[in-house]
């Protein structure tokens, strides 16, 4: 009987000590979520699940000048556009255990993140 309740206790320990399957981060429960949209645009929201992914993001409307050209490519003055500009971050943890965070702006310079575990270019 000892030896079957023994059996019994190691299956159970082995079961819980098994690593998580695959589509556990599917399942991750939300645990903290904001979110404001305004009239004019603007935004910000920001969530975390119970497996420690984070994101954040905010966004408004900006005015900028951009080149008013001809049909032939020639400027003929300036017109002035919204764009889009968002900042924001996210975060979570790889699969080495490693906190992976990348913060980020996006306007009308295209698409800028950051992150220590990005690839630097070399310098000039």
């Amino acid at each position: 009987m000892k030896t079957v309740l023994a059996l019994v206790a190691l299956s159970v320990v082995a079961v819980y000590a098994a690593p998580a399957p695959a589509d556990a981060d599917a399942q991750a429960a939300i645990v903290s979520q904001t979110s404001d949209v305004q009239p004019d645009g603007s935004f910000n929201y920001a969530f975390e699940s119970a497996n420690g992914i984070k994101v954040e993001d905010q966004g408004t409307i900006k005015s900028i000048k951009v080149p008013k050209l001809d049909e032939t490519g020639r400027q003929i003055g300036e017109d002035n556009v919204q764009v889009s500009v968002q900042t924001g971050s996210f975060q979570y943890q790889a699969p080495d255990g490693q906190i992976i965070t990348l913060k980020y702006i996006a306007d009308e310079n295209g698409f800028q993140p950051q992150g220590d575990h990005l690839p630097v270019a070399p310098s000039a």
